[in-house]
């Protein structure tokens, strides 16, 4: 269950197109700015630990700097092999008043 939205970064440092990597409690967070959507996955790529943050944006999907896997940005899902365990973790996102608010799960 997911726990309340915290604030994690100024829509203003996001333009369009752009990706980056938050550290936020303990946990590192990918943000991407599709067209004006706001999506963020968990930043740890399941092949080798690579920053996705850091990746290059294709259309919808991120490529891991380190090994050029490629995920799919709205829902986290590995496109060289979609299976499960090797998808990463998409979290809720919403926008208030030009901040990018997450909701990460409970632990």
């Amino acid at each position: 269950m997911p726990s309340d939205f915290i604030p994690i970064a100024k829509l203003d440092d996001l333009p369009p197109g752009t990706c980056t990597s938050i550290e936020i409690k303990d946990c590192g967070v990918a943000l991407f700015n599709l067209d004006g959507q706001i999506h963020a996955l968990d930043n740890m790529c399941p092949h080798a630990g690579g920053p996705l943050g850091e990746g290059t944006i294709i259309g919808e999907h991120i490529t891991c700097p380190w090994h050029g896997w490629k995920f799919h940005i709205p829902t986290g899902v590995c496109q060289k092999n979609p299976t499960p365990s090797l998808n990463v973790i998409s979290y809720a996102v919403q926008v208030v008043d030009g901040v990018i608010q997450i909701s990460l799960p409970s632990q």
